[in-house]
C-alpha cells in the first residue's frame, strides 16, 4: 500500500516500500508516464535476494503535487528528502527504466549515498551532438516530442485526450490497443502470462494519470531541456542496457550514452533482440544481481 510523505516545501510525495524489509536499499524509478508500481515479479524477486525495494511517484503523477518547471536533476532533492524520511542513510542502489533513465543517472551524479545504477532504455539529452532524438520512433511518438518542441501548452492539448482514454477505459482494451505499437518481441512481453505486464503498464499509467496529465507534461518537457547536470559528474558504476528493436526509446539513444557515459565507470548491454519491455523480462535476475553485487562492495 503507497503512503504519503511531505516535504518542506509542502509538497506530497506518494511512494512505496517493498520487498525484504532490512534488505539492501534500492530505489526504483519507473517510466513515463508512470506511478510507483513495480514491475510484476520484481516485489517477489528482490525479497528473495534480500533487497528492500523503494518506489516512489515523480512529482505531477497521481498523489504527488506538482513541481512546474523541473527539470530532471531537481528529481534528486525529492529522492533524498524521501530517502532521508525512510531512514536511509548510507550506501543504495537505483534503477531507472524508460523515462526514469535519465532521472536514475541525475541520480548516479548527484544523489549522495548513490553507489551504482542500472539504466534500462533511457533516452539520451535532446539536443545532444551526434543524436536524431526522433530517429526510429512511431509516428505518435514524433507528434509528442514535436508538440512539447512547441511549448506547454501544445504539448498538454496532445496529451489530455489520451490520458482521459487511458483512465477511463478498461484496463485490458487498452493493454491490446497500446500493444500495437510495439514490435513483436515487446507485444509477447506485455501480452504474454494472462496480459500480466500489460496490465500492470496500464495499472501504473492509470495511478499516475489519474487526476490530470502534470506529471507526463513535466517529464516531456524536461526530457527535451537540459537536464541540469553533465553525464561528466558521474563517479559510480552505470550498468546500460537497451535493445535493439526498441521504437519507444530508439537504440541509437543507448548507443549515444554508450560512448559518452564515462567509460571507466560504465558497462554496457546493447542486446540484438530486444525491445523497450521485452529487455527487463528478459534480463531482469541477472541486472539485479549485478547491480546488487557492485553496490555491496
Amino acid at each position: 500500500m503507497a503512503k504519503s510523505f511531505t516535504l518542506s516545501d509542502g509538497r506530497n510525495i506518494d511512494y512505496l516500500v517493498s520487498g525484504a524489509e532490512d534488505g539492501f536499499p534500492l530505489l526504483w524509478i519507473y517510466g513515463t508516464p508512470s506511478a510507483y508500481q513495480l514491475a510484476p515479479g520484481f516485489a517477489d524477486a528482490c525479497t528473495k535476494k534480500g533487497i528492500k525495494v523503494i518506489s516512489l511517484s515523480r512529482a505531477g503523477y497521481g498523489g504527488s503535487t506538482r513541481n512546474k518547471g523541473r527539470r530532471v536533476v531537481d528529481a534528486v532533492a525529492d529522492i533524498q528528502a524521501l530517502l532521508a524520511h525512510l531512514g536511509v542513510m548510507g550506501k543504495f542502489c537505483v534503477i531507472g527504466w524508460s523515462g526514469g533513465g535519465p532521472h536514475a543517472l541525475a541520480c548516479a551524479a548527484r544523489l549522495s549515498g548513490c553507489v551504482a545504477v542500472l539504466c534500462i532504455a533511457s533516452f539520451a539529452p535532446y539536443g545532444a551532438e551526434g543524436l536524431n532524438f526522433l530517429g526510429g520512433m512511431g509516428e505518435k511518438n514524433v507528434q509528442g516530442w514535436n508538440a512539447a518542441l512547441e511549448g506547454e501548452e501544445e504539448l498538454l492539448k496532445f496529451l489530455e485526450p489520451m490520458r482521459l482514454w487511458m483512465v477511463t477505459s478498461d484496463a485490458a482494451s487498452v493493454t491490446d490497443s497500446l500493444s500495437t505499437g510495439f514490435p513483436d518481441v515487446d507485444k509477447e512481453a506485455l501480452l504474454g502470462n494472462g496480459k500480466e505486464m500489460g496490465l500492470n503498464l496500464i495499472d501504473s499509467l492509470q495511478e499516475g494519470l489519474k487526476y490530470n496529465c502534470d506529471g507526463w507534461v513535466d517529464d516531456d518537457m524536461a526530457f527535451v531541456s537540459p537536464w541540469g547536470f553533465d553525464l561528466g559528474e558521474i563517479t559510480v558504476p552505470i550498468f546500460l542496457y537497451h535493445g535493439e528493436l526498441d521504437s519507444t526509446v530508439p537504440f541509437a539513444h543507448g548507443e549515444w550514452l554508450a560512448k559518452h557515459l564515462p567509460q571507466g565507470k560504465l558497462k554496457k548491454y546493447l542486446l540484438p533482440g530486444q525491445g523497450h519491455i521485452s529487455i527487463f523480462i528478459a534480463r531482469r535476475d541477472s541486472m539485479i544481481d549485478e547491480l546488487l553485487e557492485t553496490g555491496k562492495l
